[in-house]
């Protein structure tokens, strides 16, 4: 474990509460979650200020027990069969033409929420075609089935995440398997050739080689997006940073990554997944740790 003491680069000045405040209000009234608040990404306040959020479906609570992650952990309530039209309220309340949404990983449904994830999009597009939608999905426990009814709703961006080194997936994603994550991205291109996308966190004892290993992994995949951000830390439960990841290593990824054909790469210690999304795929600004994203 490092010491608790972050480098000057992780320094960053706290979210004004009257934007949190506004924000949770409005998500609250439409019964509705963000990862944003739910993970404690560091990038809440910066999003917020520019009317963003990432939707998190199918509740607040996960199935699973990721040892990195602040989502709560337990016994999920059934699924809002209002959810969809509750998000197409918000998207139109925050005038969003970039929509993603993700969910916690609800294995106790026989589809994994897939079929939610599939209302959702459509709901959005029957509101506004024009608006592009990236999901960030869970592995479905590998079901294809789960999967194909996700891609035939077709949305812009399917979001995949392999979150770390297939070495430390025991420690860190205990329930999930590196091989079926890494399989689920292919699976989308063989489906329906959609842009697909995939991230990780470093700094939770991985090794320089293994990330590129990794990275390489992707792209014999045809995965085309690629985010990789610093690991905080949640709360003492959680797993050890073992190491904070300099500006430096993380823009030596970034370069690695271009070079081996990756469309787009986030690569900078407050990289999240869908952090700056819309401007990814719509290819606005070139990551660099200016834009983080």
């Amino acid at each position: 474990m490092v010491s608790s003491v972050k480098p000057e680069w992780l320094k960053r000045s706290a979210p004004d509460p009257v934007v949190l405040a506004r924000m949770k209000g409005l998500m609250d009234g439409l019964h509705l979650h963000t990862v944003c608040e739910s993970a404690h990404c560091p990038n809440s306040g910066e999003c917020f200020a520019r009317g963003v959020a990432t939707f998190m479906i199918l509740g607040d609570v996960c199935t699973r027990n990721c040892t990195f992650c602040a989502v709560e952990h337990g016994q999920p309530a059934l699924p809002d069969a209002n959810e969809p039209e509750h998000v197409v309220e918000a998207v139109k309340k925050l005038g969003l033409r970039h929509v993603v949404i993700t969910s916690v990983t609800r294995d106790d449904l026989p589809d994994g929420g897939a079929y939610q994830f599939a209302k959702v999009v459509e709901a959005i597009r029957s509101h506004n075609s024009q608006i592009s939608i990236e999901v960030l999905i869970p592995d479905f426990q590998g079901s294809l089935s789960a999967l194909e009814v996700v891609v035939a709703s077709f949305p812009s961006v399917i979001n995949h995440n392999v979150e770390t080194v297939p070495r430390l997936y025991s420690q860190v994603r205990p329930q999930a398997d590196y091989k079926r994550s890494v399989q689920l991205l292919g699976h989308v291109k063989s489906m329906g050739g959609l842009l697909t996308k995939s991230g990780l966190m470093v700094g939770l004892g991985e090794r320089r080689g293994e990330v590129i290993r990794l990275m390489e992994d992707l792209r014999g995949v045809d995965c085309d997006l690629l985010t990789i951000g610093q690991y905080l830390r949640p709360s003492p439960d959680h797993h050890d940073v073992v190491r904070f990841v300099s500006p430096v290593e993380f823009k030596e990824y970034e370069d690695a990554g271009v070079a081996m054909g990756f469309k787009g790469v986030a690569s900078a210690p407050f990289v999240r997944s869908s952090f700056q999304a819309d401007r990814m795929f719509r290819g606005i600004a070139h990551p660099r740790d200016d834009v983080e994203g």
